[in-house]
């Protein structure tokens, strides 16, 4: 179970994860939607890991290729932002997070 610093952590590395995506990887993810999810940190807040939905599904593993490729500069664009809350920036680690698909494709077998 996570303490409340991991949650407001969690948070706040969530809404600037998803404005650095939007901002600094717009023109490399141009017709791809990418939501970060979920955030998850560890206990010492030295890892975090995060959950990103892509869509189109087809883009998915590239998708995260492409963050996976660009985990240095959005971990220092995310230091400049939270320089002043933490000690040090937690090691980023990028999944999938498939829910929406698994949704989708549950709600095309009901409709069959």
């Amino acid at each position: 179970m996570e303490n409340t610093r991991q949650q407001k952590i969690a948070r706040q590395i969530q809404r600037d994860i998803a404005e650095i995506i939007q901002r600094d990887l717009s023109s490399a993810l141009r017709g791809t939607l990418v939501t970060v999810t979920t955030v998850r940190v560890s206990v010492d807040l030295a890892y975090a890991k995060i959950y990103v939905s892509v869509f189109p599904f087809e883009r998915a593993q590239a998708t995260i290729d492409l963050l996976e490729a660009h985990n240095k500069p959005i971990r220092g664009a995310l230091g400049n932002r939270m320089r002043n809350q933490v000690k040090s920036i937690p090691e980023l680690q990028f999944f999938l997070d498939d829910s929406l698909e698994y949704i989708e494709n549950i709600d095309s077998l009901l409709k069959q």
